[in-house]
């Protein structure tokens, strides 16, 4: 092995003017919004243990660091490339980014300087420091406060807008309220100049992963559950009950690393706050962390702190809370992270729910459950809150209302803690109770629309869409196969009219307003990548002939779906539904199907069915 070097480098000086590469065989970008929730929290929380309003800036010099971990690096002739770290660089970099943009309205004197941290410029050509070629378009356009056209994008460049506009929602919420932008150039300046990593740097690729693998397979410091594992393990005094809980607790453990790289983390702070959390940090200044937040940071700690309150007095209720507690809570959470991969009968909502990217639905869901209900109980439990949550998130998206972590944490807080440990018919009254006071359902917007935003969104309300009609009809679900985005027969959001103004001037005077009509969900359906390709720019009069060919909402659109369908038949019927095939497609044909989509919308996502669902039976 050639010389190594580990040097402890704050945040400016590893990236102030230098360019890293990310090698073509390197994972995506991967962070999704807890990972960035949590980072932030960390980088606020700790740079606030230090702020006083009445500071001056050189003070900041004297305030509390914070170490963020290593970086491995491989220096190559090529230039220099992140073997492990690139999570990191890539999530801080997007938070320099807006930084930068909240600086601009600053006083001069009080702006620092972070450009030389996101790029260089040479030759009026920028060049950001984190040099990926398929990212540039897009880091561009967030730079520049720019739109970015998402579709058919990587994951890597899909996440880094995501975050990006994640981080603008959530950053604010990290700081005190009644000094959030005066303490702007206090904690930039802590960031760059006391926020900490160790870059590692080999000059080969072979001994970078070699360091690589050197630090994950061996020499490993304990986890939080590791020391929380020691913690209730020392308070056990019968040394066959510590055996016994040590064994259970290893093998759940195991299942729980099986089923994912975070989800062993992820399941104890879901079941600590779903069981225990009363309270959680109001946003203002001098608010402390509440048991919602330390169960995020430091759940170990936070424990510990907290015994006697979780009920931890005796050695048997350490055992308990073990082999009891643990092993039910766990059991449950494992059965989540089933059911948001793959739809588990009775607990569909769980999907659609994690495939809107809503990552606080566990801790709801686990909020009534005890350990003593049977497993119809638990069942009914679970969809009973995944149904209620699916209810809710929609009419958000329909509103185009965020369901990001920051906008809805609070609000799913309260939720958790009205319903714990509630039976199921109070567990229903209260949901229901809990929608009815909603201000914003699908009677509030009768102009839901695509946008560069909500692509994904829409499909997968689409997808619905489809599948409800279909399966309503008596046809099979095929759900899966319309949200599925990878391979040559995925389905796409696909505009009923091309995108060619030329052909609508008897309707629209602007092509503005030829835009936001033709963006109309009622003038969206979900087809195959195929399809699109092939029929896309045709009148509609020449692509109606292709709908028969498609799935059933595609197929409405011709006259003949409705001799050849008895079972579409007998659902008109039945519904009321005001469909009807269209030989032409003019602007009042769109706002007639928008309403259309918008009925269906309502019967799908009906918190009338709430309870219904306290009769459910698994087939």
């Amino acid at each position: 092995m050639q010389e190594i070097q580990g040097k402890a480098k704050t945040i400016k000086e590893l990236l102030k003017g230098v360019k890293y590469n990310i090698d073509y065989y390197q994972r995506e970008y991967k962070w999704q919004d807890k990972q960035i929730s949590e980072l932030l929290d960390d980088l606020c929380n700790k740079f606030l243990e230090s702020y006083q309003p009445e500071h001056a800036r050189t003070k900041v010099s004297e305030y509390v660091h914070y170490f963020l971990g290593s970086v491995i690096i491989s220096k190559k002739d090529a230039g220099l490339y992140i073997v492990d770290g690139q999570q990191r660089l890539t999530s801080l970099t997007l938070i320099l980014m807006l930084l930068k943009q909240l600086q601009k309205d600053l006083p001069e004197a009080d702006k620092v300087n972070i450009d030389e941290l996101i790029f260089s410029e040479k030759y009026g050509k920028r060049s950001f420091n984190l040099d990926v070629d398929e990212r540039k378009p897009c880091m561009e356009a967030l730079f520049d406060g720019q739109s970015f056209d998402l579709s058919d994008k990587s994951e890597s460049v899909q996440n880094l807008a995501q975050r990006y506009h994640f981080i603008e929602d959530y950053f604010p919420e990290c700081m005190p309220e009644e000094y959030r932008w005066n303490i702007l150039p206090y904690f930039v300046d802590w960031l760059l100049e006391n926020v900490h990593l160790v870059e590692i740097t080999a000059y080969s690729d072979e001994d970078a992963y070699t360091i690589f693998e050197t630090m994950n397979d061996r020499g490993l410091s304990l986890s939080p559950t590791d020391m929380l594992k020691g913690y209730l393990l020392a308070n056990i005094d019968d040394s066959e009950k510590r055996l016994d809980a040590n064994n259970k607790w290893r093998i759940r453990i195991g299942e729980l690393n099986d089923a994912g790289k975070e989800v062993e983390a992820d399941c104890f702070k879901a079941w600590l706050r779903s069981q225990y959390a009363m309270k959680i940090r109001e946003r203002k200044r001098g608010a402390t962390q509440e048991d919602f937040d330390r169960i995020g940071t430091e759940f170990h700690r936070w424990l510990r702190d907290t015994k006697e309150a979780v009920g931890l007095k005796r050695s048997d209720d350490f055992y308990r809370f073990m082999t009891n507690n643990f092993d039910f809570y766990s059991r449950q959470y494992l059965n989540l992270v089933e059911a948001s991969q793959k739809l588990v009968p009775g607990l569909e909502h769980v999907l659609y729910n994690a495939q809107q990217g809503f990552t606080l639905q566990n801790m709801v869901i686990l909020a009534p459950l005890k350990p003593e209900d049977d497993p119809k109980t638990i069942l009914i439990k679970q969809r009973l809150v995944a149904h209620y949550l699916d209810i809710l998130l929609t009419w958000r998206l329909w509103n185009f209302h965020s369901i990001a972590y920051s906008t809805m944490q609070y609000a799913m807080f309260l939720v958790m803690r009205d319903i714990r440990g509630l039976e199921p018919e109070q567990l229903a009254e209260t949901l229901s109770v809990s929608l009815s006071k909603a201000t914003e359902t699908f009677a509030n917007n009768d102009r839901l629309r695509l946008n560069q935003q909500n692509r994904n969104t829409l499909q997968r309300i689409l997808a619905r869409i489809t599948d409800y009609l279909e399966t309503q009809s008596g046809g099979p679900s095929r759900y899966l196969d319309y949200v599925n985005d990878t391979g040559n027969n995925r389905y796409e959001v696909e505009h009923i009219w091309a995108n060619k103004f030329e052909r609508h001037t008897d309707e629209f005077s602007h092509p503005t307003d030829f835009d936001e009509h033709r963006n109309r969900i009622g003038g969206l359906l979900l087809l195959p990548k195929s399809f699109n390709a092939s029929y896309n720019d045709l009148p509609y009069g020449d692509k109606m002939p292709h709908y028969l060919e498609q799935n059933l909402l595609a197929k409405s659109l011709h006259p003949q779906s409705y001799d050849r369908n008895p079972g579409f038949k007998r659902f008109i019927e039945q519904s009321g539904l005001p469909f009807k095939a269209y030989v032409e497609f003019k602007k009042a044909d769109i706002e007639q199907r928008s309403e259309l989509y918008r009925q269906l919308a309502q019967k799908i996502w009906n918190p009338e069915d709430i309870k219904k669902d306290l009769g459910y039976e698994q087939n």
